[in-house]
């Protein structure tokens, strides 16, 4: 039996139809009480397996009764809210693909057809190294590849908590989603010779979409032990990155890329933090960031 048969045959059997606007809301809170209740069933059968063992025989039995009536309740909310269940499994499918698939093994090439001095490099060996001469506190400078980039970096904050090494993060953008308009303002490989879409992928607004989703992510990471032995990212972390990043030729990464990003860049800056510096490997490639080690 497909999904959207089985709706309209459980829609027979309800028994508290909706008829008119003033029944509309009970007739949309008795089946979600219904969900809450039968979850509570199904934990409750968990229990019994768990305290009677084999003894519990009818364990499968009941848990797929239970089953089947969450599968009713769901049918029916989905029913009363206008909704098509086969249409939500479809979508819960695609959202879950996009979150856990693994992704492809090369990072998007998204300036092949351009000069080669408009294109990202795709091996780069980095190197942060800490001055103290600036002010009161170690500003951090980058080279790529021999060469000088950016500005000397702070912490911009009054706990020096590391955020001077943040170039990492546009790195890992770089390395895992083929993106950093940022890197690219520091390398000095605009496309220019498409002038909407420099003013739109590699303009100012863009730079700042990235500094902001660096900033967000680093604010996560802060209240989580900046990701030391975490594996997986709140999915609505996730979700405000990708609604971020739309309308850009990064919005079709999957919130498992932009994890993989995210993970990958912190546990480099932990490295780097902790040897106040260090060289780093980024290939576009491979799709990898890693630390190499002290300069």
């Amino acid at each position: 039996m497909d999904l959207k048969a089985y709706q309209a045959q459980a829609l027979l059997t309800d028994k508290v139809p909706r008829t008119s606007e003033d029944e509309a809301a009970t007739a949309l809170i008795v089946p979600m009480l219904g969900l809450a209740g039968e979850t509570g069933q199904l934990l409750s059968e968990y229990k019994k397996h768990l305290r009677d063992g084999a003894a519990h025989r009818l364990f499968k039995d009941r848990v797929g009764e239970e089953l089947g009536d969450l599968l009713w309740y769901i049918a029916n909310v989905a029913s009363k809210f206008g909704l098509d269940l086969d249409q939500i499994a479809e979508k819960n499918l695609d959202k879950v693909r996009a979150r856990f698939a693994p992704s492809s093994a090369q990072a998007p090439q998204r300036d092949s057809e351009f000069p080669d001095l408009e294109r990202l490099p795709r091996q780069m060996i980095v190197r942060l190294a800490e001055e103290h001469e600036t002010g009161p506190r170690p500003k951090v400078r980058m080279t790529i590849n021999g060469e000088g980039i950016g500005s000397l970096l702070g912490d911009n904050a009054y706990d020096p908590d590391g955020y001077r090494f943040h170039d990492v993060f546009h790195l890992a953008y770089a390395a895992v989603l083929g993106w950093s308009p940022n890197l690219r303002a520091f390398l000095k490989r605009k496309r220019k010779s498409r002038p909407l879409l420099d003013e739109v992928e590699d303009g100012g607004r863009a730079r700042i979409i990235e500094e902001g989703v660096s900033a967000l992510a680093f604010d996560y990471a802060r209240v989580h032990s900046f990701l030391d032995g975490v594996s997986e990212i709140d999915y609505g972390l996730l979700r405000t990155i990708q609604s971020m990043t739309s309308h850009l030729e990064v919005g079709g990464a999957t919130a498992a890329d932009w994890e993989r990003a995210i993970l990958e860049g912190f546990a480099v800056w932990r490295q780097v933090l902790a040897n106040n510096g260090g060289e780093i490997s980024v290939d576009l490639d491979a799709r990898t960031i890693s630390y190499l080690g002290t300069i």
